[in-house]
């Protein structure tokens, strides 16, 4: 539980400092420009969606979480109803992936 504060502390941060992108066709056009460093999918998005998303990002290489529900990444950038969110940031990316890994990742 702690780790999910702390992740949607992170994607509220990158939110306020403008490096996300959220909903579907708009993370779909950043992953292409490939501007988009991370993927947060709600574990409750529809399987088209997770699809779509999953093999956009299996093309550029983009890292996927599963982890969190529609309710509580909407909730982390104070949107309604958004199942996909890009972080455009490798810095705050990379911050998350450790997080999410539970450790320092080293390299």
């Amino acid at each position: 539980m702690e780790r999910q504060t702390k992740l949607c502390g992170f994607i509220g941060l990158a939110m306020r400092a403008g490096k996300v992108c959220f909903g579907t066709e708009a993370c779909l056009e950043q992953i292409e420009k490939k501007k988009v460093k991370l993927i947060f999918l709600a574990t409750d998005a529809s399987e088209r969606t997770k699809k779509v998303i999953k093999q956009e990002c299996e093309k550029q290489q983009i890292p996927v979480n599963e982890a969190l529900t529609l309710e509580v990444l909407s909730k982390a950038i104070g949107k309604q109803n958004k199942v996909v969110i890009g972080i455009k940031d490798i810095n705050f990316a990379k911050e998350m992936q450790k997080i999410i890994s539970g450790g320092e990742i080293i390299g």
